[in-house]
């Protein structure tokens, strides 16, 4: 069974930088779409980032532009969210999210009924 385990969560000030990971197990990464999303206590899920097999960037938010990176490393089988520059309204539990097509990363905003495979989140707290 694929799994998709997520790492680095964890409390950062405002303005401090933070690096999570999804290592992805039972899979042939390079076949799926990745995505992160996060989800505020009381708040839907909002999708961050999207990347294809093939290294193509989707943003499904705004709100994260020019302080989030997505990038992954498909030797290690591993995404990554790279998190600068972070606000109090960045605090909520983070997914990793993979799906065996790139369709999840050409719909803007990312919908999490596009992807099929789901971590168990990891928390980040953004203190002011």
């Amino acid at each position: 069974q694929v799994q998709v385990v997520e790492s680095g969560g964890g409390t950062v000030q405002a303005g401090g930088s933070l690096k999570l990971s999804c290592t992805t197990f039972r899979v042939t990464y390079t076949d799926y779409a990745m995505g992160w999303f996060r989800q505020a206590p009381g708040k839907e899920r909002e999708g961050v980032l999207c990347i294809t097999s093939q290294g193509g960037i989707t943003e499904y938010t705004d709100s994260v532009k020019g302080r989030f990176t997505i990038s992954r490393d498909n030797a290690k089988n591993t995404l990554y969210l790279q998190m600068n520059n972070t606000e109090p309204g960045d605090t909520a539990m983070y997914y990793c999210a993979a799906e065996p097509s790139p369709y999840p990363c050409t719909t803007v905003p990312g919908e999490a009924a596009d992807f099929s495979i789901w971590g168990q989140g990891t928390q980040v707290t953004v203190s002011s």
